[in-house]
């Protein structure tokens, strides 16, 4: 199957042919036709890295009047990173349909600047939900003209709380012709929308639902909890190429971790809610440019990152939601490569990733921990097979040769070649050389015991209260009565308490109240900072919904 019988018009097959684009993928091939209708409401369920922008993005180029230059089609992620990305890939497709502009709208830039864009002149708007609701609110963009909505990553947004940011933004394009929600996974929560929002919507699922992509391989090493830095380290020894993200459940893991690796000598960056957008923009395109070989990020922070090469994704802990697994695996294994997921667990999380594997349909593969002789002998080869690949066509090399033969006359080769070892390797050697073994060693009785946890679990696996990472609810007195919304709302309460917005969970928001769930160690600062102040000449009371507020179950 070719994009021209698909229906994709010359100038766009140019443009998509000098970027190399062949064959469409599967769910490129399913949902282009039907898109290109215009008028049919469409889910497309496919996991991440499948080459779901250029689904959605041709059909709008193809569908908007270029002579019309007011916003007629709203494209709608999660994060300020996918955001840019989809507004530089549709760029790219419409290299020959150069009267369509597209512009992207986020926080964290200057809205004036993105306020001066739009009133240039723009078909296609691709924004953040919150800087979306900022500038409509403003009356910066008028949206009577949106024909076609696409939610992009919807299960992403519904999880980061932009429910009712979405119900808003759907609410004030009543001239729509259709939606089209594109999703890895398939929760509850992206079934109500679309069954309150869209009609008869097409459905089309590539692979199974909520399934991770087939090329990548789940692997998981099971260690001590006092060794899983130790562990994680000794993985990315043992992988010398590796170029990917460890993912951590906190903030605070993620800068001890890289803190740590730096010392030892690693090309390491952390990504996490305290870095400011300058920044956070300094280290992605430093990894965009593998001047990095790892990022250290925390879910928050990675969300919307479409780097391309990935080969690995190690799961420092796994998430306490199975969908997240779903979503840190996916940045590896995009566009027909292969990749690694790897998760280092404690044989009494071992449970956990069989329910991930019932809901990704996939199995995990058990390897032992490599032993120092093992990482010794990988780095060894590495550096052998780099040195055969070095390209010495460029450069004088020649001329050194007969300096070399001179001082190296009196050494027989096997020396040399030792001399060269010691010298790459002496450090690896000298760290591995008494290493222990870090494998820890099936336990029937805490088998038994995970088997009896995994029966009484219920459905989450977050944590309330405890200092291990585990989470407290918060009551407070104001809701959307207030004039919140749930993107407002959060950077209300983050400003007011000067808190990131890593160690949020959920946000339940209702008219006169909400309930917010916080680590538990940051619940007192938030509780101190918020209770007792002032909104609207109104008194606000924070407490916790544990022992001071009303009850309520997530």
């Amino acid at each position: 199957m070719s994009f021209e019988a698909l229906g994709i018009e010359a100038s766009l097959l140019s443009s998509i042919q000098s970027l190399g684009f062949v064959n469409p993928t599967p769910i490129q091939e399913k949902a282009i036709p039907i898109l290109l209708s215009g008028t049919k409401d469409f889910v497309g369920l496919a996991s991440t890295g499948t080459g779901k922008t250029a689904a959605f993005g041709l059909p709008l180029l193809q569908l908007v009047d270029e002579n019309v230059r007011s916003p007629q089609a709203l494209v709608v992620c999660p994060t300020r990173e996918l955001c840019v990305q989809i507004t530089k890939d549709i760029s790219n497709f419409s290299l020959n349909k150069k009267s369509i502009r597209s512009v992207a709208v986020y926080g964290g830039a200057s809205i004036g600047q993105q306020i001066r864009e739009l009133k240039q002149g723009v078909q296609i708007v691709v924004a953040t939900p919150g800087r979306l609701i900022d500038l409509i609110e403003r009356n910066a963009i008028q949206l009577q003209n949106i024909s076609y909505i696409v939610l992009d990553e919807a299960d992403e947004m519904l999880n980061m709380g932009f429910r009712e940011d979405i119900e808003f933004i759907l609410g004030n394009t009543p001239n729509r012709n259709s939606i089209w929600l594109f999703s890895a996974t398939m929760p509850n929560e992206v079934r109500q929308v679309s069954k309150r929002f869209m009609q008869q919507p097409a459905e089309i699922t590539i692979g199974k639902v909520n399934a991770a992509n087939v090329n990548i391989d789940h692997q998981f090493y099971v260690t001590s909890g006092v060794n899983r830095y130790h562990t994680l380290k000794r993985i990315i020894d043992f992988n010398p190429g590796m170029y990917g993200i460890v993912f951590t459940r906190t903030k605070a893991d993620a800068q001890h971790i890289t803190e740590s690796l730096i010392r030892e000598g690693y090309d390491i960056e952390a990504l996490h809610g305290d870095l400011t957008q300058q920044q956070r923009d300094k280290v992605m395109a430093r990894f965009r440019e593998k001047s990095l070989q790892l990022l250290i990020a925390t879910d928050v922070a990675a969300r919307g990152i479409d780097v391309q090469g990935i080969s690995h994704v190690i799961n420092y802990e796994l998430p306490d939601d199975p969908e997240v697994y779903t979503h840190r695996s996916g940045r590896t294994g995009r566009a027909g490569n292969s990749g690694v997921c790897i998760s280092l667990v404690t044989q009494r999380e071992v449970y956990r990733l069989r329910q991930i594997e019932r809901l990704i349909n996939n199995k995990f593969h058990k390897l032992d921990i490599p032993s120092g002789k093992d990482v010794c002998r990988k780095q060894f080869f590495h550096f052998i097979d780099k040195m055969f690949m070095a390209d010495i066509s460029h450069g004088e090399y020649e001329t050194y040769v007969p300096l070399l033969k001179e001082k190296f006359a009196h050494m027989e080769k096997e020396e040399i070649l030792q001399r060269v070892a010691a010298l790459e390797f002496d450090r690896f050697l000298q760290y591995y050389e008494n290493a222990a073994d870090l494998n820890v060693r099936d336990d029937r009785k805490a088998e038994r015991g995970t088997q009896k946890r995994e029966r009484s679990s219920a459905s989450g696996l977050r944590t309330s209260g405890g200092s291990g990472g585990g989470y407290k609810k918060l009551f407070i007195n104001l809701g959307t009565k207030d004039g919140f919304y749930k993107a407002s709302f959060l950077q209300f309460i983050l400003d007011l308490s000067d808190l990131n917005k890593d160690v949020l969970g959920k946000i339940d928001m209702k008219e006169m109240n909400s309930w917010v769930e916080i680590e538990s160690g940051a619940a007192n600062q938030m509780m101190r900072s918020i209770d007792g102040k002032k909104f609207k000449g109104r008194k606000i009371r924070m407490n916790d919904a544990d022992s001071g507020g009303p009850r309520k179950r997530f």
